[in-house]
């Protein structure tokens, strides 16, 4: 299934705008569009819906720019506990101003954050005086008092009429943070029991992406969407309120389904006994299954994914920051669809090329690593450690020598560099471990382009190993990971650390 599309963006792009302009066009006042998920480099949708492209929600956005306001939340306590989002690699507060600046990109301002359920917490102070240092307008909510038992005091002076009121000037108004549990929902009920003390008849509706609500529950798509979300424990399920008001059949996920009758209480205490919605489907302004033009493709794809969260989540809890629970979960997924870890195929590729690497007694200090990639054609590519590069470093060069033609006994990077290097990790920078990372391989490539035709040729072919799949025997040390990351592949490994060593790399 390599380079063939199973979703149409421009078909997506239409059916998403039109249902919030209807959206829009239903409400007296406001509209708050809560945004679940990740609106740019959503990349978990790329990998399950091949064809989808990891900005398309901000292009929706973009064609909507003039009708819409911004506002950004993100709990405090996040702030504090530095809570990573894994596939940039950095902190939730960094990743709120990186928000800041690619929303700018896409000719939408935003100059309004929440921090939300705040307390005086330090770290967030510190990051309230940077915003609002820099000219944008920062907010802090408490937490809601009463929440979530007491109906009559949430919905009260004492509960949302506590949080300061937005202020904002367009219709839409998308209220987004850097990940889940930030605060979004209770910053855009906050927002609307404000609006209808005020006389403004606001709403407020869901843009969501997955589980997409008209595939079957089953569907590897929506499967997928639980494994990644197997630390929360989502559990996708028959929205049954959807299926008594209207008799149709409609996917959602159990913390909707459980919020549900509460939400709607609170919304109709806000406004007076009016409802906005019979459903959590009704909620949602999710057109996604209306881009799916090949459903074979996805669900091969997805099926792909459920693997890749299976040693996502293996890997999380080797480095102590998941549970087993998590993987446990995702066992379960892969059981109930026959998948084992062999489908994807570069992991027996790896395997195979660690033995034959411990066969020839290569590697450093009797540590032996390998890792495979699949390239865009489907040809499999392998590299091992050694003295003097990291397995992930090997292989993208040889990936790079395949698709330049260059024989593999061909250097691309002088061995002089590479020594120079070592010795200076070693002798300079005290390093135990010398040999270089992805990272650093990256580097010297494009020195060694300048001076070196093949290297030239070589380093133009790296954008051809975007979206290729890697499986490596052993985790990736933080200067492969990034390297690994900034050229976009899809990146595995056994849940294995190279050495006994605790500060090894």
């Amino acid at each position: 299934m390599a380079g063939k599309m199973g979703f149409d963006n421009e078909k997506y792009l239409r059916e998403q705008t039109h249902a919030i302009l209807e959206r829009m066009e239903k409400t007296e006042g406001k509209l708050y569009l809560e945004c679940g998920g990740k609106l740019l480099y959503d990349y978990h949708a790329s990998r399950v819906l091949p064809g989808f492209d990891p900005n398309v929600k901000m292009r929706v956005f973009h064609t909507l720019k003039d009708k819409i306001d911004v506002i950004v939340c993100i709990y405090a306590d996040d702030i504090e506990r530095r809570k990573i989002r894994s596939d940039f690699g950095i902190t939730y507060d960094a990743d709120v101003f990186k928000m800041i600046d690619d929303f700018a990109e896409w000719g939408l301002k935003v100059n309004r954050v929440v921090i939300t359920r705040f307390s005086g917490q330090p770290g967030a102070v510190q990051f309230m005086n940077r915003l609002t240092r820099r000219g944008i307008k920062v907010y802090t909510h408490k937490a809601t008092d009463g929440y979530p038992s007491d109906v009559d005091l949430i919905v009260s002076d004492e509960g949302y009429g506590a949080n300061p009121y937005i202020e904002t000037d367009r219709p839409v108004v998308l209220v987004t943070a850097p990940g889940p549990g930030s605060g979004k929902l209770a910053t855009c009920l906050s927002q609307l029991y404000h609006d209808y003390r005020a006389g403004r008849k606001s709403g407020y509706s869901k843009f969501e992406t997955f589980p997409i609500w008209n595939l079957p529950i089953d569907h590897p798509v929506n499967v997928a969407y639980e494994a990644a979300t197997a630390d929360l424990g989502d559990i996708n399920q028959i929205d049954h309120f959807q299926l008594s008001a209207y008799g149709v059949q409609a996917v959602n996920y159990s913390r909707d389904m459980e919020a549900f009758p509460l939400l709607k209480r609170i919304i109709e205490k806000i406004t007076r006994g009016s409802s906005f919605f019979k459903s959590p489907t009704d909620m949602g302004v999710n057109r996604c299954g209306f881009g799916i033009v090949d459903d074979a493709v996805v669900r091969e794809a997805a099926c792909q994914e459920i693997i890749r969260r299976y040693y996502a989540a293996a890997c999380e809890y080797a480095q102590g920051i998941g549970s087993i629970d998590a993987i446990n979960r995702v066992r379960l997924l892969m059981g109930a669809l026959h998948l084992n870890t062999t489908m994807r195929i570069t992991v027996p590729a790896a395997e195979e090329a660690l033995k034959i690497a411990a066969a020839r007694g290569k590697g450093r200090d009797g540590i032996v690593c390998a890792a495979a990639i699949q390239l865009q054609d489907g040809t499999i590519v392998t590299g091992s450690n050694s003295e003097i590069l990291h397995a992930s470093s090997a292989l993208i060069l040889n990936a790079t020598k395949k698709l330049a033609g260059i024989p593999h006994n061909i250097d691309l990077i002088p061995k002089n560099t590479i020594e120079s290097i070592r010795r200076m990790k070693r002798d300079v920078l005290s390093g135990r471990r010398v040999s270089l990372d992805l990272d650093e391989v990256l580097i010297c490539l494009a020195m060694s382009a300048a001076v070196n035709p093949s290297a030239q040729i070589a380093l133009d072919k790296l954008s051809l190993l975007k979206g290729c799949e890697v499986h490596m025997t052993h985790l990736p040390s933080p200067g492969d990971a990034n390297g690994l990351r900034k050229l976009g592949l899809h990146t595995t490994s056994e849940p294995k650390f190279p050495s006994n060593n605790l500060m090894d790399e």
